[in-house]
């Protein structure tokens, strides 16, 4: 079975982005997209086949279409981000989805961002964070069904759980425990980020290959003493916008 990434380019307003955690400072446009067609160079390499959507002009966020929706085996949830002014990212992305798989819709008082899920196998950890809530995580697991087991995760230093946390193989998750609380990834190995590198624990797992940041090169050291296959890309530009390696794909079994 091959494996479907979304992607959608760099909205023009991208400098007008929702940040929560990070100083603003100014985005460079078209270094950005550069940086995410080589991106989107590197899942092409990696065997995954590319679904490119156009930029949403009037939606800075929009790149990053990990967060309006979840993809599993059987279903895909489109979910009512915690962020106002992002929930119209959600329509044209079901559209595309509902060729693929069955849509089930997240709502009101819930809310979750996509980035707040770390999936592996059957276990689903949700990070109840500033943009995912109680009732999100309830909500979710019941359209979810009893097909997966649904853990929460307390976030408190980032905005999301995979700011957080990565699974890169092996039975491993990739972490920074300071900004989580690690308690319910007890049942795997936690590989600490190196110190300096707060932000280096949003890693993409595909195909036996970790996706990650350039600018995190003691992670990548550390990764590769273990054993793991790293692959480093620069998305600079996008860092800035609070993003990772995971949140400007929607990558699923199709």
């Amino acid at each position: 079975m091959s494996l479907t990434a979304i992607v959608r380019e760099v909205s023009s307003s991208i400098n007008d982005c929702e940040l929560s955690f990070h100083a603003r400072q100014p985005i460079d446009l078209a270094r950005a997209i550069v940086q995410h067609k080589a991106y989107q160079d590197c899942l092409a390499g990696l065997g995954i086949r590319i679904v490119a959507l156009p930029a949403e002009p009037e939606l800075p966020d929009a790149v990053f279409v990990e967060d309006p929706a979840i993809v599993v085996d059987e279903v895909a949830i489109i979910l009512n981000m915690g962020a106002p002014s992002r929930r119209p990212e959600a329509s044209s992305l079901a559209n595309v989805l509902s060729r693929y798989r069955p849509l089930r819709f997240l709502s009101e008082p819930a809310t979750l961002d996509g980035g707040d899920v770390l999936r592996v196998d059957r276990s689903i950890f949700v990070g109840l964070s500033q943009r995912t809530n109680r009732e999100g995580i309830d909500q979710f697991g019941e359209l979810l069904g009893s097909n997966y087991e649904v853990h929460a995760v307390e976030v408190r230093g980032c905005l999301h759980l995979k700011s957080a946390c990565s699974y890169v193989g092996h039975d491993t998750v990739l972490v920074n425990r300071s900004w989580i609380d690690s308690g319910p990834l007890s049942g795997f190995e936690l590989l600490d980020v190196p110190e300096g590198e707060s932000g280096a624990a949003n890693a993409l797992l595909l195909n036996d290959v970790v996706i990650m940041p350039a600018s995190f090169p003691k992670t990548r050291a550390l990764l590769e003493e273990r054993g793991f296959r790293v692959r480093t890309i620069d998305v600079s530009e996008l860092q800035k916008a609070e993003a990772g390696v995971t949140c400007t794909s929607l990558i699923f079994k199709s």
